[in-house]
């Protein structure tokens, strides 16, 4: 035999056992491997809430497949059923026409009510209430919501069938024929207190606020904005044949926006007090009024158009005279959203009014890092700055006025730590007596009971069950250790827990943090490609950080998956967050690639000349951006749900990172303008009905493609939402990475038995 014909007969074997080399079984386990470890835990804790009034904790522990909610009590450590979860699986199963096991209720986090008569929990994003005395369950309707379509026309969302009530109950204020109208309680008198609304500019009732002493009255009037609906075809409706045409009312940025303006009526003259605009000319939105409680006047939150400025301006009870009290800036933008306990997902801004407005705790980056103020609640200077450093407060917990005192929590104080691990801590209106309150390396939950005497700490790692404990406030002395999570059986099943790797970033000197999910087969002998899972949203951090059985399932197929937080993500420092400023293309890409090459150099088993990503809504916009801007480093992505232009999408998560106007940066930053740059392979997915991300952003993304000549895949999922695809998507998904990055056949899957609804 010749040497040509030993090495062809030879490449010939390799490919054929390259083809093989990945199974259905593979696809069994990858198809399972959210399920396999998840009852193998025992005694790990899910949710806790105080019940109010009392020193006893609601929690929820799962034991195996078993989940029981207990309760504590503080004081004497003795542990109860919460409720009968019996009773209320069977309130349940018929309130949703569907078998509920008392042992695995559909959800994980609960609250007692009203002398422990009432269970609220949500249900997805649905929130529910169960009245455990009468045996019933029922969905809740949002705060405020009616019986009117809030997107309807302002003579219907302005009902004269509907009031706010004067704080002494002799008054009620209603809206009719688009205007201010107060109505005696006993219906004797009407007092017409406008008469210049019209549907074309309009009082809203929903931001009517008395004063405290019932004498006069803040309306904001709107001047309508564009309506854009955005249109659907449901291809394929389950109880009909023919297609339907469902819209949603939709702002995309740059749409022109209502015009929200305060107006001040003084009851019984029935006179208006003029409220100049100049310090709230262009607003993206005002929040509601809200009286001091001396009557002197009351305050609202600016947030001008752009998220550049964000003021609270104060206004003068009597003379409606308005003045700035905050003015917080920013070059790039100011994150308007509250800063919330949401430990991956919040705001930047905190206010709290002490002494009816003498003194206000204010949140700000205003240093270059998310810290505490306490400000001059008459001119809005700084008294002094509560927190400092090189880290970030992530939530305010609780304030005491009495002691001047501040718990809170924060992340990134403890140097060799992960900086995203959240910690809880005491501090003074002065900044002095910074106290931790808890020392476990690991990521907290901190609940406290209603009167601040104690709290709840639930601390885990990625790696580390859960571990609940209970202490004073006062001294932190410990109360009891509540549970203590048991997760030997799960690492004895073959387990591998995501290991969380440090590297430098773009500038040699950032720390870039990310976990790694290896294949539970893995052997360091073997060279493994890597798939990352992207989502690069600024308005907050994802790389997981708690305990959670939830694997990668395409480690089953012979990958590594990886998940970073780049540059432009939230959490750390005002610099790191300010990179997505008018450049979402950027991703942290420069980051992440450093990430990847540093752990190419410590791990020889790491394939960096064959990587993948995906993600989806802006990971979709991320994971095709990978291609279009570093080809070079990425062979193969796929992108569902992707808002692909940020014109395209909702406006407030566009114009907070994008800015506004719209400029140029918009089109630098877009997948369609930019799509004649794809290299790599592309898997498109897109659901017909995504009322989160227009539809139209991916089609134009594949209409470019079209255009360019450029290769890729489309998957429309007809009657699919946001995050389309389901177990399919999620096959064809491997599939991709299967045949793009291992370079392997992928099973002919109409072949099989019932291939239509799982791997066999």
């Amino acid at each position: 035999m010749s040497r040509a014909l030993r090495t062809l007969l030879a490449v010939s074997l390799c490919l054929s056992a390259a083809q093989a080399a990945v199974t259905r079984e593979d696809y069994r386990r990858a198809a399972e491997l959210s399920t396999k470890y998840r009852d193998l835990p025992q005694r790990i804790v899910h949710g806790m809430h105080w019940i109010e009034g009392e020193h006893t904790l609601l929690y929820s522990v799962s034991n195996g497949d078993d989940q029981q909610f207990m309760l504590v009590n503080a004081e004497t450590g003795a542990r109860t059923p919460a409720f009968d979860q019996a009773r209320v699986a069977a309130a349940l199963s018929k309130a949703l026409h569907d078998e509920v096991k008392q042992g695995k209720l559909p959800f994980g986090e609960a609250r007692l009510m009203e002398h422990r008569s009432v269970l609220e929990f949500s249900i997805g994003y649905t929130p529910w209430r169960c009245e455990l005395d009468k045996d019933t369950c029922a969905e809740m309707r949002d705060v405020g919501e009616t019986d009117e379509d809030p997107n309807a026309k302002p003579a219907n969302r302005n009902s004269a069938t509907r009031s706010v009530a004067s704080p002494d109950k002799k008054w009620d204020a209603l809206i009719e024929n688009y205007n201010v109208v107060v109505r005696s309680a006993d219906r004797k008198q009407t007092l017409v207190l406008s008469t210049d609304g019209s549907e074309g500019n309009y009082y809203a009732l929903e931001s009517i606020v008395w004063s405290p002493d019932s004498t006069r009255i803040v309306a904001y009037r709107i001047r309508p904005g564009y309506r854009r609906m955005l249109r659907f075809v449901q291809s394929s409706p389950p109880n009909q044949l023919q297609p339907l045409y469902p819209e949603v009312a939709y702002t995309k940025p740059g749409d022109v926006l209502d015009l929200q303006q305060p107006a001040l009526f003084e009851v019984a003259a029935k006179r208006e007090i003029p409220v100049g605009n100049t310090l709230f000319p262009n607003p993206f939105n005002l929040s509601n009024a809200v009286w001091w409680k001396d009557g002197r006047g009351f305050t609202f939150e600016y947030n001008q158009r752009g998220h550049q400025l964000f003021r609270v301006v104060e206004v003068d009870g009597k003379t409606g005279v308005p003045r700035a009290l905050i003015d917080e800036g920013s070059d790039t933008f100011v994150d308007y959203r509250p800063l919330t306990a949401n430990q991956q997902d919040a705001g930047k801004i905190y206010r709290y009014d002490l002494a009816d407005g003498k003194e206000i705790l204010w949140a700000s980056e205003r240093d270059g890092w998310e810290h505490l103020y306490l400000l001059d609640g008459r001119t809005g200077k700084v008294k002094k700055q509560i927190t400092r450093g090189e880290w970030v407060v992530r939530a305010v917990d609780r304030v005491d006025q009495e002691r001047r005192q501040i718990w809170f929590e924060a992340s990134g104080m403890k140097p060799g730590e992960d900086p995203y691990f959240v910690h809880a801590y005491r501090i003074n209106f002065d900044g002095s007596g910074l106290t931790p309150l808890n020392e476990t390396p690991g990521n907290h939950h901190v609940e406290y009971s209603n009167d601040g005497a104690m709290y709840a700490d639930l601390v885990s790692t990625v790696d580390t069950a859960p571990v609940l404990t209970l202490y004073k406030t006062t001294d932190n002395s410990r109360i009891s250790a509540v549970e203590r999570g048991d997760i030997d059986t799960l690492r004895a099943a073959g387990w591998r827990p995501p290991e969380p790797f440090m590297a430098k970033g773009r500038d040699g000197k950032t720390e870039i943090w990310g976990v790694v999910w290896k294949p539970a087969n893995f052997d360091p002998a073997k060279r493994y490609p890597v798939v990352e899972s992207i989502y690069a949203g600024p308005q907050g951090s994802f790389v997981p950080k708690v305990f959670s059985t939830r694997g990668a399932p395409l480690t089953e197929l012979g990958f590594v998956v990886v998940q970073i937080d780049g540059m432009g993500t939230n959490n750390r420092s005002k610099a790191f967050h300010a990179f997505a400023w008018k450049n979402l293309k950027d991703a942290g890409f420069p980051d992440r690639i450093a990430w990847h090459k540093a752990y190419a150099a410590a791990h020889s088993w790491y394939d960096i000349s064959r990587v993948g990503i995906f993600g989806t809504s802006a990971g979709g916009q991320n994971a095709m951006g990978a291609l279009l801007f570093h080809p070079e480093f990425y062979r193969a992505a796929v992108a569902n749900s992707g808002c692909h232009d940020n014109r395209m999408d909702k406006i407030w998560w566009n114009e907070l990172w994008m800015g506004w106007p719209i400029g140029q940066e918009y089109s630098d930053s877009s997948n369609v303008d930019n799509a004649w740059r794809l290299q790599g392979k592309l898997l498109l997915v897109v659901g017909e009905l995504d009322d989160n991300v227009d539809p139209s952003s991916t089609f134009q993304v594949a209409d470019r493609l079209e255009k360019a000549n450029k290769d890729f895949d489309l998957l429309y999922v007809p009657g699919g939402k946001h995050g389309a695809g389901g177990m399919s998507g999620q096959r064809k998904l491997q599939d991709f990475f299967v045949h793009n990055l291992l370079q392997e056949e992928v099973p002919a899957w109409n072949e099989s038995a019932g291939a239509g609804s799982e791997v066999k």
